[in-house]
C-alpha cells in the first residue's frame, strides 16, 4: 500500500481509524445505546418481510451455510458479509429505524448490521462494537451532510452516505491505521448507489439500497486492510461523490466539530411508521385534532406546509398500491394518524386502502412553506391549515417532532417500541425479545459480542 503522510490523510479518516468508547462523552455513549435498542426492535419487525425474506435467502445461498455471524430471528449464520447484508435489508423495512435530521439519513440499518457481523466474527468486546458503531454514525451523518440537498433529490442518502458508514465501523472494528481508513472510504464512495425512482412504482429496492451499503462498506474495510488501495479524494476529487453527486456539496461538513460535536446524539427516533418527511405534518394534525376535539370526519381538507424535500420524495405517490409505498404518502399517513391517533405498522395493513382512509388522504395537499424550507434540513418543522366540515380554519405547528431530541422518547418508550416491534414481526417469542432487549441495554459491558438472541451470555 501506498505510504501516506499524516497531511495527506483526511481528518475524518484519522478521526474514525482512532476513536475509542472512552473518548465518546457519557450522555453520548448512553444514546448510542438507545439507538443500538431501537435498532435491534426495527430488525425484528422487518426480519420476514417478503422483501427481505428474499434478500436473505439470496444471502445464505451464497454462503457459507454457517459462520460466525448471526443472520438476526432467522435461525442461521454465515459470513459476517452475508449476515450484514440480510441484517441491514430487515432493519430499514418497517420505517422504524432512526434518522438524523441534518444529513437526511437513517445510521442504524447501515452501522449496525456490518459493525455486529464483524465484532461477532473477531470476537469483539461491547465496548469495541459501540465505538466502532459511534464512528459509523459520525462519518455517514457528516456525509449526508456534505452531500447536500441537491443530492437527496435524486439518491438516497442512507444507500450512499450509507456505504462510507458501514466502512468506518467495520474498519474501526479491524483497526485500520488512517491510512487504511482512508483507503477504505475511497473503495466504498465508489460503491456508493441508491436512487428515488423505485418509490414511483412501489418497488422493493429501499431494503436493497441498505443490503448493499452495510455488505459494500464492509468489503472495502476488510479489502483496504488486505492492502486494496481506494481513491484518495473520494470526497472532493475532480471526479469524486461532490462531483457526481451533488451540486451543493460543502466540504467544510465532513468535519464540522469532528470530536466536540457528536452527531450521533443529535439523531431521532421515528414514532409513526412512515418516512420521516410525514411526521411533522402528522404531529401536527394531531395537535390540531387534540386542542379542537376534531374527529375525521369533522375535516374538510388538510393543507401541510413543508420542505422541498418532502415535495420530492413524496410528491410522486399520489395513489400508494403497496403498504411500503404508501408509507411515503402524505395523505395515508395523515389520514391513519387522524383515525388511529398514530400511524403504526399495524393501522398501515389493515387500513392503508380503507375507503376511510382513502377518502381522508385525497382531503390531504402539500404546498412549499418559505420558512420550513429555510429551516430545513436542520430543523424539520410541522405546520398544517385544516379546513373543518363547518367552515373553520385552524392551524398547528410543530417544532420538533415526536422522537427528535429536543422531544426525545424515554428508555422506557424505547424499550416499549422495541418489543410492539418484535411483536409484529413475530419471528421471537416476547419472552426471547424481553430477554434480548434487557440483555442488549449492557452491550458496552460485554466482553465479547455473542449471539442477541442466545439464550444466555
Amino acid at each position: 500500500m501506498k505510504q501516506e503522510t499524516q497531511a495527506t490523510i483526511h481528518p475524518l479518516a484519522q478521526f474514525a481509524a482512532q476513536l475509542q468508547w472512552s473518548d465518546v462523552p457519557e450522555p453520548v455513549q448512553r444514546r448510542a445505546e438507545d439507538l443500538w435498542v431501537d435498532w435491534f426492535g426495527s430488525v425484528l419487525a422487518g426480519c420476514r418481510a417478503r422483501p427481505v425474506a428474499s434478500i436473505t435467502r439470496f444471502a445464505l445461498s451464497q454462503g457459507p451455510a454457517s459462520g460466525p455471524s448471526e443472520v438476526i430471528a432467522q435461525g442461521a449464520t454465515s459470513s459476517p458479509m452475508m449476515a450484514a447484508l440480510a441484517n441491514a435489508a430487515a432493519s430499514h423495512f418497517a420505517e422504524q429505524d432512526d434518522v438524523h435530521n441534518g444529513s437526511v439519513f437513517h445510521p442504524a440499518a447501515v452501522v449496525f448490521p456490518p459493525a455486529l457481523a464483524v465484532a461477532q466474527s473477531i470476537g469483539a468486546s461491547g465496548a469495541e462494537l459501540m465505538a466502532a458503531c459511534v464512528a459509523g454514525y459520525e462519518v455517514g451523518i457528516r456525509v449526508g451532510e456534505f452531500l447536500g440537498r441537491s443530492h437527496y433529490k435524486i439518491f438516497h442518502t442512507t444507500a450512499t452516505a450509507g456505504t462510507l458508514a458501514a466502512a468506518a465501523a467495520v474498519g474501526r472494528l479491524l483497526k485500520l491505521t488512517p491510512a487504511q481508513m482512508q483507503h477504505a472510504f475511497g473503495s466504498a464512495g465508489t460503491q456508493s448507489a441508491g436512487l428515488w425512482e423505485f418509490l414511483r412504482s412501489g418497488a422493493d429496492s429501499k431494503q436493497l439500497h441498505t443490503a448493499h451499503a452495510a455488505a459494500a462498506g464492509l468489503m472495502a474495510a476488510c479489502l483496504a486492510q488486505d492492502g486494496v488501495t481506494g481513491a484518495h479524494d473520494i470526497f472532493t476529487g475532480a471526479q469524486g461523490m461532490a462531483a457526481g453527486m451533488s451540486s451543493d456539496a460543502d466540504p467544510a461538513r465532513l468535519t464540522d466539530g469532528l470530536g466536540t460535536r457528536w452527531a450521533t446524539a443529535e439523531t431521532s427516533f421515528k414514532w409513526h411508521a412512515s418516512c420521516r418527511h410525514t411526521h411533522p405534518a402528522a404531529d401536527a394534525l394531531l395537535q390540531v385534532m387534540r386542542e379542537h376535539a376534531l374527529k375525521p370526519n369533522d375535516i374538510a381538507q388538510v393543507t401541510c406546509h413543508v420542505h422541498q424535500g418532502a415535495i420530492d420524495v413524496l410528491g410522486p405517490v399520489v395513489s400508494p398500491s403497496t403498504v411500503h409505498q404508501s408509507k411515503f404518502s402524505m395523505g395515508t399517513v395523515l389520514a391513519l394518524a387522524a383515525r388511529f391517533g398514530d400511524a403504526g405498522l399495524t393501522e398501515f395493513d389493515a387500513d392503508y386502502l380503507a375507503p376511510d382512509t382513502v377518502a381522508l388522504r385525497e382531503k390531504v395537499r402539500m404546498v412549499l412553506d418559505p420558512e420550513v424550507d429555510a429551516a430545513y434540513p436542520q430543523r424539520w418543522i410541522g405546520k398544517v391549515t385544516v379546513t373543518t366540515a363547518d367552515g373553520r380554519e385552524l392551524h398547528g405547528r410543530v417544532d420538533e417532532p415526536k422522537g427528535d431530541p429536543g422531544n426525545t422518547l424515554s428508555r422506557a418508550e424505547i424499550e416499549a417500541k422495541a418489543l410492539r416491534l418484535a411483536a409484529y414481526g413475530g419471528a421471537v417469542s416476547a419472552a426471547q425479545a424481553e430477554s434480548a432487549v434487557a440483555a442488549l441495554w449492557q452491550v458496552a459491558q460485554w466482553p465479547r459480542v455473542a449471539t442477541l438472541l442466545a439464550a444466555s451470555r
